[in-house]
């Protein structure tokens, strides 16, 4: 079987995302959600004109000839309103916040202000309007402000409540069943004998779907055991997962035994084999409506292959219109001559003079080295094929 190109890989798994649901959240449930829905305000902001500084309100007409005296007739803090209308050569003491009177037009601020007693005596001349934020200066009743698709950041969250809009609705998170398999891991804090490691893969894996918006079912560890395997491939499907990711067992060897129990299953085979390193050894297919995606065994490779196909499987389920990610930046040091497999190379970010983006790569890229992985700022990417280039040269990169 021959390898299948990434970009056809990642095209094929994100060709037939299904149209996912909606639920109500209300806003401190929100934060990281995609809306699916435009969001209009209920209501102006501010809804009455408002004093954008402490001091008085006055009319602008009677303070020309200065200094001016006049009379301080009650007080408007924010939260209150002023009983009366503002007459000629009146004031009204007002904070920051406070609806303006009916009758004033300007704010004289404090420090351009002398109180004596029941008088307030104006130092500089006002103008119309001045220190007044008029009503709906920010928004108006029906103005849609946040747009569907968008993900929610605290700045949405911020503005959706002073829309007076109590909850969202958004995309449902998908629901990922994670697995992983193995008769030689065990869980960290176990005591493991010399032919054993400990599982990263989940931890690691999950966090990734997690952040990417997925809420988790670990479904923990099973040995190389079909008729276990299969045990677990069924209490996803009863648990209504989204999407059901393997770690390791998924190649051909004796041992592997992933792909096998799945099939046996009612797995439909998608692909299998990508022409990538790290994370050749990757699968792709359905078992009724639940995606399974087979990640490799090998720490970096799993997390490589989580990042490509898992997390932008995910964001697309929620309805993101650009689920992959990439970005452009420049090389820090000259890279060597590619094969025919895409590859992902570990690498730290910094900036140059301009402010722009330099990817430079680490020395290790051996797919067993975790702790590379976890110091890595990107994944540079290298075309299949591609000459040896030099540092300044473009590239791509995805963040971690």
């Amino acid at each position: 079987m021959s390898l299948m190109p990434v970009e056809e890989a990642q095209k094929r798994l994100l060709a037939s995302i299904p149209t996912p649901g909606t639920q109500d959240v209300v806003l401190a449930e929100a934060h990281g959600r995609i809306l699916a829905e435009d969001l209009a305000a209920h209501r102006d902001q501010p809804p009455f004109a408002a004093s954008a500084m402490d001091g008085y309100a006055v009319r602008s007409a009677n303070i020309k000839d200065l200094p001016t005296k006049l009379q301080v007739v009650g007080e408007v803090p924010a939260g209150t309103l002023f009983p009366d209308s503002l007459h000629n050569w009146e004031a009204v003491r007002i904070f920051t916040g406070a609806p303006v009177p009916e009758g004033a037009n300007a704010i004289l601020i404090q420090e351009n202000a002398e109180r004596d007693g029941a008088f307030v005596m104006a130092l500089e001349a006002v103008t119309e309007g001045q220190y007044i934020r008029p009503a709906g200066m920010d928004f108006k009743r029906g103005d849609v402000l946040i747009r569907a698709g968008t993900r929610l950041t605290a700045g949405n969250l911020a503005l959706a409540a002073a829309m007076n809009r109590p909850s969202v609705k958004v995309r449902m998170r998908p629901k990922v069943a994670i697995l992983a398999t193995g008769d030689e891991l065990i869980l960290p804090g176990e005591n493991p004998r010399p032919e054993q490691i400990v599982a990263s893969n989940t931890f690691g894996v999950a966090a990734l779907a997690s952040e990417a918006g997925a809420d988790i079912l670990d479904l923990g560890l099973v040995g190389d055991d079909k008729t276990a395997i299969a045990a677990k491939v069924e209490q996803a499907r009863a648990a209504g997962a989204d999407i059901l990711v393997t770690s390791g067992g998924a190649s051909v060897g004796d041992h592997d035994l992933v792909q096998d129990a799945l099939t046996e299953a009612g797995m439909t085979l998608d692909f299998w084999r990508i022409a990538m390193r790290p994370g050749k050894p990757l699968m792709a297919g359905k078992l009724d409506a639940m995606q399974v995606i087979g990640l490799p065994g090998n720490p970096v490779s799993a997390m490589v292959c989580a990042l490509l196909f898992l997390c932008p499987l995910i964001r697309a389920i929620q309805g993101d219109t650009d689920p992959l990610l990439v970005e452009t930046a420049a090389l820090g040091g000259p890279v060597a001559a590619n094969d025919k497999r895409q590859s992902y190379l570990r690498a730290s970010l910094s900036r140059n003079a301009q402010g722009g983006l330099i990817a430079t790569q680490f020395t290790g890229q051996d797919s067993a080295m975790l702790a590379g992985f976890a110091r890595a700022d990107c994944l540079l990417i290298r075309p299949p094929h591609a000459a040896a280039v030099d540092a300044g040269m473009p590239c791509q990169i995805i963040r971690l």
